[in-house]
């Protein structure tokens, strides 16, 4: 039977509903409306708990119950991890103050949150971040800082529609490039399926993998150590295609670029005029012409200490730039073995075709603007393996090998984030080395240590350090989380050998 409209009426709290019971259909009471569920193209109410009743034509609440504890879903969490967030927050306050300088506090932490989290949690969804906050150290030092399902999603879509802070982020790290600085830049490609994005599209590995990719550029600062700046591209451009947006972009001014020969020095001719302290040293493919034409492969001396390595050093004519050919006698006779074995094997074995690919055997040969000692040169790209190592990081230790957003701006926000992780990751990687920790132990074991550290809170009393073995508080000492503890200083100032025996005895 219909509510009377007398009832309906009633003063009562907002965002509530009437109902009514009884075996003569003729109280009354109220239910809290808690949300709605979408169902088939329309939106259906969801009531929750009955919050009060109308007697007499008066809304009379439910009574408040008295000293009765929370369930523990509603409790407050009393044991956190601890250590990997200190530590993070520790290393990572240089780079939150560079997000401070583009964002306001409230989405700084946010993004510095979500990084923080995503390097402690490799692979986490944005739907496990909430929980992840909850139960970490993150929700005392950033306790403003909302992680749900939906403003995860939603945030990182707002970012990357304000992709022009993203883009100052990058031109203030990338500021910090000084002209002595070599700055590695490669690629990566990232699997992508949405139908949504422009990202995703059939890559070079589309075929082998039956899946889309997006491209990912890096530039890594050799020098100081540190990642400068990120960008995304679709998954099916070439990188001497992206090459020149990404240091216009990023406003790349000045360094030693160090690429590999998917980044031709033909590909930014325009932009090296324009910045006069942009250098750059490329490898160049065999088949080049302008190897032959300098004569390249007929060396004219050996490095010194570098194991017998051939060098030739040439002036381009009319052009400001230099040629620099290198050939390795062990990988030479490592080459042209492979080569024999395998055309004697297919039965294309040719005299003629053998002496013209021996010359090339074992050698490599540089584009660069540079004019440098070969044996610079050749020390400046034997280091370039450590771009790798940031791919390695990025796709294997943080586990960023797939998306997992939809549209274009979410893409971009979300790969920003990334971004910041592997900043993170990387300076806590640097302090690992310095501590000489990763000498008997991996990256994730110590990451794995970090999180047995956690803090506990005892009858609301104050954070206190979950029992933790010996091991394992050296390296907290180590990575300033803690403080040296006294009994190490005792037994550094003790003497070796065997105690003095006892007069008494």
């Amino acid at each position: 039977m219909p509510i009377p409209a007398h009832i309906l009426a009633v003063e009562r709290p907002k965002n509530t509903v009437v109902y009514v019971y009884g075996k003569n259909k003729d109280r009354y009471g109220v239910k809290a409306r808690i949300g709605c569920r979408h169902r088939n193209g329309k939106n259906y109410p969801v009531n929750g708990p009955t919050v009060g009743h109308i007697i007499d034509g008066v809304y009379v609440p439910l009574p408040e119950p008295e000293n009765e504890p929370a369930t523990v879903s509603q409790a407050p969490v009393d044991i956190k991890d601890w250590a990997g967030e200190e530590l993070l927050i520790k290393e990572g306050k240089e780079l939150l103050d560079e997000l401070y300088n583009v964002y306001d506090r409230k989405d700084s932490e946010r993004i510095f949150c979500i990084a923080v989290l995503r390097v402690l949690n490799p692979g986490i969804k944005d739907c496990e971040l909430k929980e992840a906050y909850d139960q970490s150290f993150l929700s005392e030092r950033f306790p403003d800082c909302s992680l749900s399902r939906n403003l995860v999603s939603r945030f990182q879509k707002d970012l990357g529609k304000a992709c022009s802070r993203i883009v100052k982020f990058n031109r203030n790290r990338a500021a910090s490039i000084e002209i002595s600085d070599s700055v590695l830049i490669d690629g990566t490609l990232k699997t992508n399926d949405s139908r949504i994005n422009t990202f995703s599209e059939w890559s070079r590995k589309g075929k082998l993998k039956g899946r889309r990719d997006l491209s990912i550029l890096y530039a890594f600062d050799l020098t100081k150590q540190k990642p400068v700046c990120s960008q995304v591209f679709p998954g099916n451009m070439l990188d001497l295609t992206s090459y020149s947006d990404f240091l216009i972009t990023n406003d790349i001014q000045k360094g030693l670029v160090i690429c590999d020969k998917g980044f031709p020095a033909s590909a930014i001719e325009e932009l090296l005029i324009e910045r006069p302290e942009l250098k750059y040293l490329n490898p160049l493919r065999r088949s080049a012409r302008i190897a032959v034409d300098h004569r390249m492969y007929n060396y004219e001396n050996v490095l010194p200490g570098e194991d017998g390595i051939q060098y030739r050093k040439s002036k381009v004519e009319g052009k400001h730039k230099w040629l620099y050919s290198f050939r390795n006698p062990r990988e030479a006779a490592k080459e042209e073995q492979d080569w024999v074995l395998r055309h004697s094997k297919e039965g294309t074995y040719n005299d003629g075709e053998y002496q013209k690919a021996r010359i090339k055997f074992g050698t490599i040969v540089f584009e660069s603007n540079l004019d440098a000692a070969p044996e610079e040169i050749y020390r400046m790209y034997s280091t370039r393996w450590e771009i790798e190592l940031v791919m390695r990081y990025y796709k294997s230790s943080l586990e960023f090998d797939e998306t997992r957003v939809q549209s274009d701006e979410a893409v971009i926000g979300s790969e920003f984030i990334d971004f910041i992780s592997v900043c993170l990751t990387f300076r806590i990687k640097n302090l690992f080395e310095k501590e000489e920790l990763l000498d008997n132990r991996t990256y994730k074991q110590i990451l794995r240590i970090l999180k047995h550290a956690k803090k506990v809170r005892m009858d609301g009393k104050e954070w206190t350090l979950v029992k933790t073995n010996k091991n394992q508080i050296e390296i907290l000492e180590k990575l300033g989380i803690l403080p040296a503890s006294e009994t190490e200083e005792k037994s550094a100032k003790r003497k070796r050998g065997r105690p003095k025996k006892s007069a008494r005895l």
